[in-house]
């Protein structure tokens, strides 16, 4: 089944409705990400421990709202300034979280990025038992118009189910599916790669990023996901990158995700 068109026009409006000069305006501790440096969490510790100035003065106070074009905020005795905008793909492997830090002392994808200098974030998450794709940027603009609803960015799925689906069952995956929380998903495609007496193999298509989507939809069916890699992102494909290990994205990489309206 044809997956729905990107809505052009529901993007524009959507943007023609943004606050103008909001994007000039940001909290203090937001600022450092909105800039690259670092994330939210460590420009807090930096502006309570006295290390961060606006105008000359020093603040404490992580809520202040600044301008990034005419404020001068400096901290441990640096200017603030936007830094080089970069870009990873790594392969998450399974059993690995996407946060920085973990409560219960799980691998998070930070472990896997020892030698990386800058500062970077996961655009989106894969959950725990999850394995694939994963980008990391410092560039919030682009990890917002990536992870925004209306970008409608497919997302290729590898999945394997304890199930062998009717044809029924295909078509509602395909037509969009109520979920046992009553939630309804978007069209998605799907293809069988291959099907044994007990599991079957699937390529699905997802144009959207609901909490755990892809496992919800096969749990509708009465059946339980028991792997799943994503392996692209728009036209964007792991290749032959090892599980666990990362590269940066170039111009041509980035180019693959072009074509989406707010990645335009």
């Amino acid at each position: 089944m044809a997956m729905e068109a990107n809505p052009r026009k529901r993007v524009i409006a959507a943007l023609k409705m943004r606050p103008r000069g909001r994007k000039d305006r940001v909290t203090l501790d937001r600022a450092f990400s909105k800039y690259g440096i670092f994330s939210r969490s460590m420009a807090l510790e930096k502006i309570k421990a006295g290390a961060v100035s606006v105008n000359g003065k020093v603040t404490r106070n992580p809520n202040l709202w600044v301008s990034l074009t005419r404020d001068k905020i400096r901290w441990d005795g640096q200017s603030l300034k936007k830094q080089k905008n970069i870009y990873l793909m790594f392969y998450k492997p399974k059993g690995v979280v996407t946060t920085h830090r973990d409560p219960a002392s799980r691998k998070t994808v930070y472990d896997f990025l020892p030698g990386l200098k800058e500062w970077v974030f996961p655009v989106g998450r894969l959950d725990k038992d999850t394995s694939g794709l994963l980008l990391l940027t410092n560039d919030t603009d682009f990890s917002e118009a990536l992870t925004n609803p209306l970008s409608r960015i497919p997302k290729t799925y590898q999945v394997k189910i304890n199930l062998r689906p009717s044809a029924e069952q295909l078509q509602l995956l395909e037509q969009g599916i109520t979920l046992k929380n009553g939630e309804q998903t978007l069209p998605a495609k799907v293809r069988i790669i291959r099907e044994t007496e007990k599991y079957t193999y699937l390529d699905l298509v997802l144009i959207e990023g609901k909490n755990r989507q892809v496992r919800r939809m096969i749990e509708a069916l009465n059946g339980k996901v028991l792997k799943l890699v994503r392996k692209r992102i728009g036209n964007l494909v792991l290749g032959d990158l090892q599980v666990g290990n990362y590269r940066y994205l170039d111009d041509k990489d980035l180019t693959q995700l072009k074509g989406f309206p707010l990645l335009s």
